[in-house]
């Protein structure tokens, strides 16, 4: 006679095996996103109570890029980018206080309130940081990766930018160096189709961004950037070529920005057809939907999740609150100082 088994767990182990990605993958991926998505609407939240102030960009509906960029590179790679940056922050390990408090300019803030919305950075985390300069990220990035070159590292430097910031001529310096010295630089476009409330159909006769990597021959694809696993796959492959010797990558991650470009930007450029069309394809709504339907987690799994995330949200707002602000006699603290600059007055 047969031994018995648990149909319900023979059944668990087939749908892990139709998958490439292990169920820690697809709920990691859905953590990082989902987290993205409350700590913004957050954000909107508190601009609204002017508890934020000055520039805010979120990043609502583009979350899929930053959960495949984690899962696809190491912890040594560094990340620089622009100023459309919480999302990448959050996925790169800096927690949800430590972001809000920053955002409410308080000293327990990434950066002790210095930076605010466009400048967080962390060198434990390796994240060089958001750039408030559009499109000066390029030729940082490019640097940072001629130095993982320089110490002998296989390390790579992750160089991320919008599609307005493809328009600055220091894109086309950068990628020159990097492919004549081979740099360990892996370029990455967020094309979320505006650059401010201009369109890139309006710039540009090449509206297919990744095809200007071509012009210097180096490997340049696009990716659906409302698929964290089109993105993992995308940028695993590009970041595996880097490792190898063989030179930078550039790849053109198409997604779309649900909110304006910032939060005074009404977004009227736009016809509410083509975001609804896209807001169908929102990339947490459809990554759930995946888990569920292919059985990789249960319903109660999903909903203890967002618990979590809710509540961890709401400690970040409470904790940024309550939290002091820099002292003045800080200002000059943490800034680049040379002494014996002969214009520097006592």
């Amino acid at each position: 006679m047969p031994p018995t088994t648990d149909k319900k767990t023979n059944a668990a182990k087939k749908t892990v095996q139709k998958s490439k990605y292990s169920k820690e993958t697809f709920l990691n991926w859905y953590e990082i996103m989902l987290r993205i998505r409350r700590f913004e609407e957050a954000t909107l939240k508190a601009y609204s109570l002017q508890k934020i102030r000055g520039f805010l960009h979120v990043y609502i509906g583009q979350e899929a890029i930053a959960a495949g960029l984690v899962s696809a590179i190491g912890k040594d790679d560094k990340i620089i980018t622009g100023y459309r940056q919480h999302g990448i922050a959050l996925s790169r390990g800096l927690t949800s206080r430590a972001c809000m408090a920053e955002l409410f300019g308080k000293s327990t803030g990434a950066v002790k309130g210095k930076g605010g919305s466009m400048h967080f950075s962390s060198a434990e985390h390796n994240y060089v940081g958001g750039n408030g300069i559009v499109g000066a990220q390029i030729p940082i990035g490019t640097g940072i990766a001629l130095a993982e070159k320089y110490r002998g590292t296989k390390n790579l430097c992750v160089t991320m930018f919008g599609d307005g910031a493809s328009r600055q001529g220091a894109l086309h310096e950068a990628f020159n160096m990097a492919m004549t010295w081979e740099l360990p630089v892996l370029y990455i476009c967020e094309n979320n189709q505006y650059a401010m409330g201009t369109s890139v159909k309006r710039t540009t006769n090449v509206q297919d961004l990744y095809k200007l990597g071509l012009s210097y021959e180096m490997p340049s694809e696009s990716v659906d950037g409302m698929d964290p696993i089109a993105v993992h796959e995308a940028l695993e492959k590009a970041a595996k070529h880097i490792r190898s010797g063989k030179g930078p990558y550039f790849l053109e991650i198409k997604t779309y920005r649900y909110r304006g470009h910032s939060v005074s930007d009404p977004g009227k450029y736009r016809s509410k057809e083509e975001l609804n069309s896209f807001k169908d394809r929102d990339p947490i709504k459809e990554l759930e939907e995946k888990i569920l339907k292919d059985k990789i987690a249960t319903t109660k799994e999903i909903e203890s999740i967002k618990s979590k995330i809710e509540a961890e949200i709401e400690d970040a707002v409470n904790f940024a609150e309550t939290s002091e602000y820099p002292l003045g006699s800080e200002l000059y603290d943490d800034n680049y100082v040379q002494p014996d600059y002969p214009f520097i007055m006592d």
